[in-house]
């Protein structure tokens, strides 16, 4: 695990932290690449989770979502300790059987999830997935139905 500490800092409304030199190249070896997102294990004050190293506006960036922030007890403008490496474990987002019955009887949502890019259909399969209850699964299969016919926004969006 490559160690660094750095104060969290934020970019509109994402926290993140800046990786240093050294490190990102570390895990660029580890990676053998340089380029595009990169899977990473990462651990913030000695609490572990799968995150994605991104390179935006210039810099790479390890963005901290609520979870992450909470379980360190660190929040912007604090230092915090980090171990960061990469993972070459295959990430598959799993696809909600609901969902997949749901688009199977909706031809035009169907066809209008197949056009959509990979991140954006990647997006919705995530939220479904980390639904809790059934209820809150069939409700948001509906509204990601009727999102997908244009009839309402879901996941913070208009329709596609």
């Amino acid at each position: 695990m490559n160690e660094f500490s750095a104060e969290i800092e934020i970019i509109g409304i994402n926290p993140f932290v800046f990786v240093p030199a050294k490190v990102l190249d570390a895990i660029f070896e580890q990676a053998g690449k340089t380029r595009g997102k990169i899977p990473v294990v990462m651990e913030i004050e000695g609490h572990r989770f799968e995150q994605t190293l991104i390179k935006y506006s210039g810099h790479w960036r390890l963005y901290l979502n609520t979870p992450m922030r909470k379980s360190a007890e660190r929040e912007v403008g604090q230092m915090a300790r980090f171990g960061i490496e990469f993972d070459p474990r295959e990430r598959i987002t799993p696809f909600h059987p609901k969902f997949k019955i749901a688009l199977r009887e909706n031809e035009e949502a169907e066809r209008v999830y197949n056009t959509l890019s990979p991140s954006l259909q990647k997006e919705i399969l995530r939220y479904l997935s980390h639904l809790k209850t059934e209820e809150s699964v069939d409700r948001n299969v509906l509204r990601a139905i009727n999102f997908l016919l244009g009839k309402e926004r879901f996941i913070g969006r208009d329709k596609p």
